[in-house]
């Protein structure tokens, strides 16, 4: 080779190599990565989204089911001042004797009125969805009903209401005054509604 060549050589680029191709693919992966990080932020993003629109959600109906409430229950103090008219009323009409009211015509006509004033106060109340409990001979609730007295020997149920010495009332779902109540009184096993024993293999005096 002569020298000529030989400079030549020296002058020409070098070959491609082929080893520096995985270097460039290589190269590649942080934009892969970076588009995985944007899908999870999207998606991040997106849930939080969700969560701040379905607790905006929640709170309105929240404040919704408040305002209708305050506009249901607006006039429960005033009709818990209210009962103790109904009571009185009902209590004046339950005093009177009714032999008198037949001997009396101005106790009668006095009656009547205050019975008108009663039917009134009480359609009022149905009116605003006041209800009055009456429960003599239901089966006890504690939700609805406030014991007074257990009463032995009346052949009914433990529990079964079986006096009512004031009537409870309810709005709408709501328990304004649990009704006072007197209930049966668990009889021991053997003993008959009168009150006489009736324990297995006793003997009864039936000598006078």
């Amino acid at each position: 080779m002569s020298m000529t060549d030989e400079k030549r050589d020296e002058g020409a680029p070098a070959p491609a190599n082929d080893s520096v191709a995985p270097a460039e693919t290589a190269g590649q992966a942080p934009g892969v990565d970076l588009l995985e990080e944007a899908r999870a932020e999207a998606a991040r993003l997106k849930d939080q989204l969700l969560r701040a629109l379905a607790e905006t959600e929640n709170v309105r109906r929240r404040g919704q089911r408040e305002r209708e409430d305050a506009q249901r229950y607006a006039a429960s103090n005033f009709a818990k001042d209210m009962l103790a008219v109904a009571d009185n009323l009902g209590r004046a009409l339950q005093h009177i004797p009714a032999e008198q009211l037949d001997s009396d015509p101005a106790l009668k006509t006095l009656y009547d009125g205050v019975a008108a004033t009663e039917r009134q106060l009480l359609s009022a109340f149905e009116r605003h969805n006041i209800k009055r409990i009456e429960p003599l001979g239901e089966k006890f609730d504690s939700n609805l009903h406030q014991a007074m007295f257990e009463v032995p020997g009346t052949g009914q149920p433990a529990g079964t209401i079986v006096q009512v010495l004031q009537p409870g009332y309810v709005m709408h779902d709501r328990l304004l005054r649990a009704a006072m109540v007197g209930v049966a009184k668990a009889e021991p096993a053997g003993t008959r509604p009168n009150g006489e024993g009736t324990q297995p293999g006793s003997r009864i005096d039936t000598v006078a």
